[in-house]
Formats: structure tokens, sequence, C-alpha cells
């Protein structure tokens, strides 16, 4: 996961609305959105929300019937990574397939996190949501309000963080929530001038790149949009769209839509 935007304990209606992009190499082999069956998680895996990294395992993003809800960016620093770290998508899957809740999790994560390349993850449940970043080593209490995660730290302020923080505070001042309008925010696609650009370490034609919030490149880009909606009677709205690349575009060629009340 690349984009995370999201309001969160600050709509009368909603305890959670989230829009993300997915952005992965074109040919990481991929589940979309769906139920897990048995076997693919362990006994609990019925229960779990998510879409599947075919080749690591884990996932990006998943919610469970019984509200709890993970999401993964990773940290954009390629002088920094190993080859042969874990895969950081099994921090997800294992959060959603537990029982512990999200803030002992994210203290036994921290024993270990510098066995991975660097990641921030989100868990939450019905009652709390937290951040981790494994580069700053601590953990992060998220506060009501709107809320960006690229590759670097929550709300950090890279161009496309701030200009999808905006586009998410007006979707949420207009009354009725969708998940086609969370969903239109991600498609944006242009590009900051350069001396707006961070600087990670990938050199100018792919900070170029990975500057608009939808990403296209013949190799690498945007694979799925998700809207997660999170009611705060417990209903639970989630949505993908995923994409291929088609020429110097994508081409949206599916979409997946689910809908269920937390389970008590």
């Amino acid at each position: 996961m690349c984009l995370i935007l999201f309001s969160y304990a600050d709509h009368p209606d909603y305890r959670l609305i989230l829009g993300a992009n997915r952005d992965e190499f074109h040919e990481r082999p991929t589940a979309p959105l769906g139920y897990w069956e048995s076997g693919a998680a362990g006994p609990v895996s019925a229960s779990v929300l998510a879409g599947r990294d075919l080749r690591g395992g884990g996932t990006w993003m998943g919610v469970t019937r019984a509200g709890r809800f993970a999401a993964l960016t990773n940290f954009r620093d390629p002088s920094a990574n190993r080859n042969g770290a874990p895969s950081r998508g099994v921090l997800v899957k294992d959060f959603l397939t537990g029982h512990e809740p999200p803030l002992p999790y994210l203290t036994r994560i921290m024993r270990n996190g510098a066995s991975y390349n660097g990641f921030n993850l989100l868990v939450g449940d019905r009652r709390d949501l937290f951040c981790y970043s494994s580069r700053r080593g601590e953990i992060q209490v998220v506060t009501p309000g709107i809320h960006g995660l690229s590759n670097r730290f929550l709300d950090s302020p890279w161009p496309k963080v701030d200009r999808g923080k905006a586009a998410m505070a007006q979707v949420c001042s207009n009354g009725r929530i969708t998940s086609e309008a969370v969903l239109r925010i991600l498609e944006d696609r242009r590009r900051p001038s350069d001396d707006l650009l961070p600087e990670t370490g990938v050199g100018l034609e792919w900070e170029r790149i990975l500057s608009s919030m939808f990403i296209v490149s013949p190799t690498y880009g945007t694979r799925s949009s998700s809207a997660l909606l999170v009611g705060n009677g417990g209903e639970i709205r989630f949505v993908e769209r995923t994409f291929i690349p088609d020429g110097d575009e994508s081409r949206a060629v599916m979409t997946r839509r689910f809908r269920f009340t937390i389970d008590e």
C-alpha cells in the first residue's frame, strides 16, 4: 500500500472513512478483495475480508467481521532495504487473524520490527486506532481528524498526501458519504512540480512517477483502489476497484463490493 487517506472519529455518522491505493509491480501475483477461504490463514480466516499477496502470503489492508482493521505502507528508502527480509504483509495478516488487542500487538511487533524492511502499520478495532513506524520505533495514538499516510510517516507533508487530505476533508463535509466519492479522490494522476518532490533515493524520474496519487508506469503502478466506510453503528462497506496496465494508461477491470455489520 502506498497511499492511505482517512477521516477518523471526525464525522457524525462514521468512525472511519478511508481511501487507499495499493501500488505494486504489475507482475506480482495478487488475489482480489474477498473473504479468505478456510486454510488461507488459519481457522479464523473466514472472518477476514482482504486481498491477498500470493507471493508473500500476507495482505496490505483488511477488516474482520469483529471490526478489526489493519493496513500497511512501505517506508521508501531503497538504500536501507535488505534482500531476504520477511514480507511486511504478514504483519497485517497476523493482526487480522489473531485476537490480540491493537496496542499489545504493536508492542510485540516493536521487538522485532527491525527485521523487516521499513514500514508503517495501522491497526485498530472498534475502540482504538494506532500507527506504528518501524523507522521511528514508536507507536502513535491516532487522534480524531483527517490523516494521510504514504511512504514516509503519518501526515508527512508530501504533495499527494496534502492534496489527498484536502480532498478527503471536502468529501466529508458534503453530507452523505459514498464509496464512489472516496474512490474518485484516488483517481488523481496530477504530478507536482519538481521543486516540491521529496528526495527518497529513487532518482528524479521515479520521484516524478511516484508523486501522483494514482501511479501509472509500464512496470509499476496503482493495482487497486479501495474505499472503506465504518459506521458508528457497526456497519461496514468495503469496495475495491482493480486495474491493469493498458499502454500508457491503466484500465479498471473489476469492482468488488462487500457490506456487513460488525459481530458483537
